[in-house]
């Protein structure tokens, strides 16, 4: 065989390999590209389309109130947390009170330092914790913005529960504080409000998660430092389901800190069209009582009322 020969097969197969490698690489950009954020997995490359959500790539945030005092006293404190709503939805629920933004795309757009840089620049001391309301399908960007940095307050994850349960651990490390609403028992209903027939099935594993990663709540000044606090929003005519996600907690869920809710208002999309009845939540609370969950909040029933929602 010739030198020149045998110099030519060398070129082809390198320039073989360096197609594969092109290849490969070309390959795990698209799969870094698509999303898999939350346990729907649209497998979409929100850079060109948008999933079930409604967002694109970027954070985008819908509106921040200063000194919010709408959450639970051990959340907002006597300052207000610093509440950041964002915009769109991997639930979308029908009665969502935030119905403006969770089903319709408003905002401002930010790339991961950008929202950086955007906490960054209030007087953090002034409010009792940061509140992200409605996250988890910038899970991945908000990870990569909060990454190895440190708050002198709290980090709230005001969520779904309906979360991608393989990316709790890394959620873990930037956040202080699970918060998720849990919100159905039957697969019946979630699929009905939710779309998400799975919802209890995620949601239940993704809260024993969450105490596992935050085991203790740790409390100064009255203010939760880090733990896990379940909130579940009563539902007209479905107080059986509740007592189910209420008999789950009780059963699972190690040193449970709960809060129970009364404040649903029929929205102008929702198919239930009443409020809570009184006697509903007060079997609730006695459901409640009789299992023995009495450390955290049940909400007053005056907070079933339109006054309560913020203007988006």
């Amino acid at each position: 065989m010739s030198v020149f020969l045998f110099l030519e097969r060398i070129y082809i197969n390198l320039s073989k390999i360096k197609i594969k490698i092109d290849f490969l690489m070309e390959l795990s950009y698209n799969i870094v590209m698509i999303c898999n954020d939350c346990p729907r997995k649209c497998g979409v490359d929100r850079s060109k389309q948008k999933g079930f959500c409604g967002e694109g790539e970027q954070i985008k945030i819908a509106k921040i109130i200063e000194n919010f005092m709408w959450e639970e006293p051990c959340i907002s404190g006597e300052k207000g947390a610093l509440a950041i709503f964002f915009s769109g939805c991997n639930l979308r629920c029908e009665f969502c009170q935030n119905y403006q933004i969770s089903h319709f795309s408003k905002g401002e757009e930010y790339t991961p330092k950008e929202f950086l840089a955007l906490l960054k620049r209030y007087d953090l001391s002034k409010f009792s914790c940061i509140d992200l309301i409605t996250p988890t399908h910038f899970t991945s960007k908000i990870i990569e913005a909060l990454e190895g940095q440190k708050f002198p307050i709290p980090i709230v994850w005001n969520s779904s529960g309906y979360e991608n349960i393989d990316l709790l651990p890394k959620l873990a490390e930037v956040v202080d504080v699970f918060m998720p609403d849990f919100k159905y028992f039957s697969n019946e209903l979630s699929q009905k409000f939710s779309k998400a027939e799975d919802y209890f099935e995620v949601a239940s594993k993704c809260i024993i998660k969450m105490r596992e990663l935050k085991h203790k709540n740790i409390f100064t000044e009255g203010i939760l430092q880090s733990g896990l606090l379940i909130r579940h929003l009563a539902l007209p005519g479905q107080i059986r389901d509740s007592y189910k996600i209420l008999d789950f907690i009780k059963e699972k869920i190690e040193n449970p800190f709960i809060s129970l809710m009364s404040q649903f208002t029929p929205c102008n999309n929702c198919s239930i069209k009443r409020g809570l009845n009184p006697l509903e939540y007060k079997a609730l609370l006695n459901h409640a009582q009789k299992l023995g969950l009495s450390e955290g909040y049940f909400q007053d029933f005056s907070s079933a009322d339109e006054k309560f929602i913020p203007n988006f």
